[in-house]
């Protein structure tokens, strides 16, 4: 496994050029930059042009690596991999806090990180920061190893589902979630992150974001 390029601040490397469009002026971008659980939007559905509720479903579209926000009957087309196979994949709603995966054992040295299975089977690392792209692959025996003894990664899905972790600054979090989750915090680092280490207001803001995870996953 080559390693990442050196980080800008301890515990988060450079980050990730995620392939969603995620700016300001774009639907999808407005959206995602909303916390989780109390998301409202306006805007249509991008296969259909029909009127979104506030809460709603996101295709993949694998190919291009792009999130589209999608009507509930869109979505229904996708939702046991019908419509156009291979091109577009219907992202879950399933969040989980995770116990016991540990991202040191992938080899990661950062500590804001997510992880991506893709059809092949390849995962790889992403690291969200202000700067350009940041990703490599992981060794297929490191994760082999760590799904083998926690069933939640070995049932994670591939390209719309992902392992996020935060562990700097006093932060333990090990999550199970949606891919749109972590272009959301892609979006958020970008958007926060001052000087040479991010500002405080960037860490309060992920530890927020990560609050609202909580928030999002029913009651147990």
């Amino acid at each position: 496994m080559s390693g990442p390029a050196p980080g800008l601040t301890p515990g988060v490397a450079p980050g990730l050029q995620s392939g969603c469009t995620s700016g300001p002026a774009t639907a999808l971008g407005r959206v995602m930059e909303r916390p989780v659980a109390r998301r409202r939007a306006a805007e249509p559905c991008e296969l259909c042009g029909e009127p979104l509720p506030g809460e709603h479903a996101h295709l993949l579209e694998e190919r291009k690596d792009l999130l589209l926000c999608a009507c509930r009957a869109c979505a229904l087309l996708f939702e046991h991999g019908e419509g156009a196979p291979g091109r577009f994949l219907l992202v879950p709603d399933r969040r989980l806090r995770l116990a016991g995966p540990s991202p040191s054992e992938l080899g990661v040295p950062v500590g804001l990180a997510f992880f991506v299975r893709g059809s092949g089977g390849t995962v790889v690392a992403h690291y969200p920061s202000p700067a350009g792209a940041t990703r490599w692959e992981v060794e297929a025996d490191a994760w082999d190893r760590l799904a083998s003894r926690h069933a939640e990664l070995a049932s994670m899905r591939p390209a719309v589902e992902a392992f996020l972790v935060a562990m700097v600054r006093g932060m333990d979090e090990r999550w199970l979630v949606p891919i749109d989750d972590c272009h959301r915090l892609v979006a958020l680092v970008r958007r926060e992150w001052t000087g040479m280490s991010g500002g405080q207001r960037l860490w309060d803001r992920i530890a927020a974001f990560f609050a609202e995870l909580d928030e999002a996953v029913p009651d147990r």
